[in-house]
C-alpha cells in the first residue's frame, strides 16, 4: 500500500515525448515540468500535481490502491481535456512498478504500460508506452525525476 511513498514531495523532472508515435521516429520533445505529491487516506491515494510550464498546462495523477485486491489504479488528468483518462493497473516488485491498461489513441484502441523505477531516494524514473497487440510495445514518454531542494 506504501509503493508510492517514496515520491512524496517536490519533484522537478525532464520529459522526453516522442513527436510522432507509431512511425518508428527517435525525435523526442524535451521539456521540463514540476510536481508535488501527497498520500493521503493512510497511504490508499497517492496524488501529483504537476505544471509543465512550456506547454502551458498542468496534470494530475490519481493513484487509488485496492486493499482487497492489492492493486494500485492510476488516473491522469489534464487541464487541456480535464478528461479522466482510463486507469493503468498494477503493483511493485521492489523498486520497478508495472502497471497495463486499455485506452484509445487517434480513435485506434491501443494498450497502455507504465513503468516506474524507484532510483534511491532522490530520483525516480517513468515511462509510457504503447501497442496495438500487448506484444510490441513503443515507448513514447519518460520522464526523470529528481527530488526539489526547495
Amino acid at each position: 500500500m506504501h509503493d508510492f511513498d517514496f515520491f512524496v514531495g517536490n519533484w522537478n523532472f525532464v520529459n522526453r515525448r516522442l513527436k510522432k508515435r507509431w512511425v518508428g521516429s527517435d525525435d523526442w520533445d524535451v521539456f521540463p515540468a514540476s510536481l508535488r505529491c501527497e498520500s493521503r487516506l493512510g497511504g490508499v491515494v497517492n496524488i501529483d500535481d504537476g505544471v509543465f510550464p512550456t506547454k502551458g498546462w498542468s496534470g494530475m495523477t490519481v493513484r487509488v490502491f485496492n486493499l482487497k485486491k492489492r492493486q494500485w489504479s492510476l488516473y491522469w488528468i489534464n487541464s487541456t481535456t480535464g478528461e479522466l483518462f482510463p486507469p493503468v493497473v498494477g503493483g511493485f516488485t521492489g523498486d520497478h512498478g508495472e502497471f497495463f491498461g486499455d485506452d484509445t489513441d487517434d480513435g485506434r484502441p491501443i494498450k497502455v504500460r507504465f513503468r516506474w523505477a524507484r532510483l534511491g531516494p532522490d530520483k525516480a524514473h517513468w515511462e509510457q508506452a504503447f501497442s496495438l497487440d500487448g506484444k510490441q510495445w513503443e515507448t513514447n514518454w519518460t520522464m526523470e525525476h529528481t527530488r526539489s531542494k526547495s
